[in-house]
């Protein structure tokens, strides 16, 4: 081996380290449908969709507030209420402390935001759920934090849209939890009775308690692309029936063509075309047509 041959990795690896070090950190983010690496700028100039594939990624609730409400007037309500752990429950960690780490982790209180508001200048009350927050499940909380914004709706004539992404029920507070499905079905049914608009926004992944309650009520139910949505994961359907399922099954374009959603909007369309429809309700309801 020459004196050249010796030094050459040494010299290879100081440039490597030098190139690395020069590329600040967050400033790409991978597409996990098609691996594009994608400038975060321009990934958040472009909706947060990947511009290669027009793959959706999963964005926070505070983000999907920003996108889609009016910069003003905006008001958050009902931030007082907390979780708490009842039920003293634990599995392989304690209750409290998913709690305290989702807390820490998203900066919310728990897995729903509600916010009073206006879409392209019509008032609305908008709830989002955040699936960071133990995957956006749904308990005593996320319920009361629903049926208190549908309450919201009714005292202020407002429409309701909700933007769902769940887990579904949360297991830690058991049965509390799962009196949750009827309790906010139970409040759109008033919000209903008052001809009040409520449009559900079913946003990848949708699945268990939400699905089968909130998420799928809507006057109008929109669905991302390629969103997924049902009541239990597609690989525990297939293992429990054992037979091959649908190519795309519980994918939003297959729901639409089986008539379980209405329709499927690109996220850069969602507040044009909602803004639309809440337009149209609430003309047919001051007309009484």
């Amino acid at each position: 081996m020459t004196w050249i041959n010796k030094i050459l990795p040494s010299i290879s690896t100081r440039s490597d380290a030098s190139s690395k070090a020069n590329v600040p950190e967050g400033v790409w983010k991978q597409c996990p449908r098609c691996d594009a690496m994608l400038y975060k700028k321009s990934l958040s100039e472009n909706f947060d969709v990947c511009p290669k594939c027009d793959h959706h990624l999963r964005i926070s609730a505070r983000r999907r507030i920003e996108l889609f409400l009016d910069a003003e007037p905006q008001e958050e309500l009902l931030t007082e209420l907390e979780p708490v752990d009842l039920l003293k429950f634990k599995d392989l960690k304690r209750y409290r402390d998913r709690l305290s780490s989702a807390q820490k982790g998203t900066g919310e209180k728990d897995a729903l935001i509600v916010v009073k508001g206006a879409v392209k200048e019509v008032p609305v009350v908008v709830t989002v759920f955040e699936f960071g927050f133990i995957g956006g499940s749904m308990g005593a909380v996320v319920g009361e934090k629903f049926t208190q914004a549908v309450n919201h709706c009714i005292s202020e004539n407002l429409p309701l849209v909700c933007f769902s992404t769940s887990g579904g029920a949360r297991m830690q507070e058991a049965l509390i939890s799962l009196m949750q499905m009827a309790k906010t079905s139970a409040a759109l049914e008033k919000l209903k009775h008052h001809r009040l608009p409520y449009v559900s926004v079913l946003v990848d992944p949708v699945y268990g308690g939400v699905s089968a309650s909130l998420a799928m009520l809507g006057d109008i139910n929109i669905a991302e692309p390629n969103a997924l949505v049902g009541f239990t994961g597609p690989d525990v359907i297939r293992q429990t029936v054992r037979v091959k399922l649908p190519e795309g099954f519980q994918r939003s374009e297959f729901l639409l063509d089986h008539g379980a959603i209405d329709m499927i909007t690109h996220r850069r369309d969602l507040k044009d075309k909602i803004a639309a429809i809440l337009q149209k309700l609430l003309y047919f309801r001051a007309t009484g047509t």
